[in-house]
C-alpha cells in the first residue's frame, strides 16, 4: 500500500459530443452569464450563455463539469480526461467509444 495510491485517477476518458445542442430555456439563454477577467482594470468580459454556445459551446460543459470536481491538482488532472466536442465528429471513432445508457 502506498499512500499515492489513494487517489489515482481512472484511465477512462469520457467523450461528450453534440454540447452545442444543449438544451436551456430561453430565459437562461439570455440571463446566465460567463465571466472572465483580464487583470486590468475595467479588463472584465461578460458574455451570455446563447453566445457562448454558438462561440465555444465546450466550454459550458468544461465550466459545469469543473464546479462538481475539487479544485486541486487532482480535479485537473480529472478534467484532462474529459473531451467535449460541439458536433459529432470527433477523432476519436478508432478507440470504439462505447455510449453510456
Amino acid at each position: 500500500y502506498f499512500p499515492s495510491q489513494c487517489f489515482q485517477s481512472p484511465i477512462d476518458y469520457v467523450i461528450v459530443i453534440n454540447a452545442k445542442h444543449i438544451k436551456a430555456s430561453e430565459k437562461r439563454l439570455d440571463t446566465e452569464m460567463y465571466h472572465k477577467h483580464s487583470g486590468y482594470p475595467g479588463g472584465l468580459k461578460s458574455i451570455n450563455l446563447r453566445h457562448l454556445l454558438a462561440k465555444n459551446p465546450e466550454k459550458v460543459i468544461k465550466g459545469a463539469v469543473w464546479g462538481m470536481l475539487p479544485h486541486n491538482k487532482w480535479g485537473r488532472k480529472l478534467l484532462g480526461n474529459l473531451k467535449v466536442y460541439g458536433e459529432a465528429e470527433h477523432p476519436h471513432a478508432m478507440q470504439n467509444p462505447q455510449p453510456v445508457k
